[in-house]
C-alpha cells in the first residue's frame, strides 16, 4: 500500500487531504514545517510527497531541493501561488508536478494516482529493456556506463544519482543512439501516453542529465539538441 507524505501547515486542509487519501486506500504521514518534512522523508521514505510551498521555516522549494538530492520519489508541489515562474522553478529544482490552491480532492487524488502509476510503469519499462540488452547488461559509452540490471549509471567509475525518470530517459535514448527523437515521442515512451505534463518536462530532465553526464553541460557532446527534431544521443 503506497505511503503519501503530506507536508501542509494548514490544519483544516491537511486533515481533508489525509481523510481523502486514506479513503482511497493510501497510508499517510504528516509534517507541518520544512524541517520536519525533510526528517519525515528520510525516515518514512514515502512513495510520493505532497509538498506545500509556503511553509514556516524552510519553504517548500528548499525542502524539494534537499529531498531531491537524496531521494527520487515523485514530489507534487501544492501552493496558493499561480505564477508561471513558480511552476518553472518547481520543475527545475526537481518537483514532478504542481497544483494550485484551491483544488478539488478529485483532481488531487487523480494526480497522485497518475504519478504512482507512472513510477510503476517506468520500473516495468526499465525491466523490459534490460531483457533486450545482450552485452553483459551494460551499455558502455567511453567513460559512461549504464548498468541496466542494477539501474545504475557511472561516470569515470563514479556512481551518479539519477531519478527514475532520468535513468529511463537516458536508457531509452542510449538504446536509440544516433537517432533524433522528438520531445513528444520521449514523453510517450518514457513518461507514458497518459502523462498530463508537456514537453517542458523533457527539457528539464535533459538539462539535469547534461549536468551529470556532460563534461560541459553548456556545450553538450553526448545529448545533442536537433533543431526542429528533438534530442539525439551520441554516446
Amino acid at each position: 500500500m503506497p505511503t503519501i507524505l503530506i507536508v501542509e501547515d494548514d490544519t483544516s486542509l491537511r486533515e481533508v487531504i489525509e481523510y481523502n487519501l486514506s479513503k482511497n486506500g493510501y497510508l499517510t504521514s504528516i509534517a507541518i514545517d520544512g524541517v520536519s518534512a525533510v526528517e519525515a522523508a528520510r525516515t518514512v521514505r514515502p512513495d510520493l510527497i505532497l509538498l506545500d510551498v509556503n511553509l514556516p521555516g524552510i519553504d517548500g522549494f528548499e525542502v524539494c531541493r534537499i529531498i531531491r538530492k537524496e531521494m527520487a520519489m515523485p514530489i507534487l508541489l501544492v501552493t496558493a501561488r499561480d505564477d508561471e515562474i513558480d511552476r518553472v522553478i518547481g520543475l527545475e529544482i526537481g518537483a514532478d508536478d504542481y497544483i494550485t490552491k484551491p483544488f478539488s480532492m478529485r483532481e488531487l487524488i487523480a494526480r497522485v494516482k497518475a504519478h504512482l502509476r507512472r513510477e510503476k510503469l517506468l520500473l516495468e519499462y526499465s525491466s523490459t529493456v534490460e531483457k533486450e540488452v545482450s552485452l553483459g547488461n551494460k551499455l558502455v559509452f567511453g567513460n559512461l556506463v549504464i548498468d541496466t540490471n542494477r539501474h545504475e549509471v557511472a561516470l569515470d567509475s563514479v556512481p551518479l544519482q539519477l531519478k527514475p525518470q532520468e535513468f529511463s530517459l537516458l536508457l531509452y535514448m542510449a538504446n536509440n543512439k544516433g537517432r533524433a527523437i522528438s520531445r513528444e515521442k520521449l514523453l510517450e515512451e518514457v513518461w507514458g501516453w497518459n502523462y498530463t505534463g508537456n514537453s517542458r518536462t523533457v527539457d528539464v530532465h535533459i538539462s539535469w542529465l547534461r549536468e551529470k553526464i556532460e563534461k560541459d553541460s553548456g556545450n553538450p557532446q553526448r545529448i545533442i539538441t536537433v533543431r526542429g527534431a528533438g534530442y539525439l544521443f551520441e554516446g
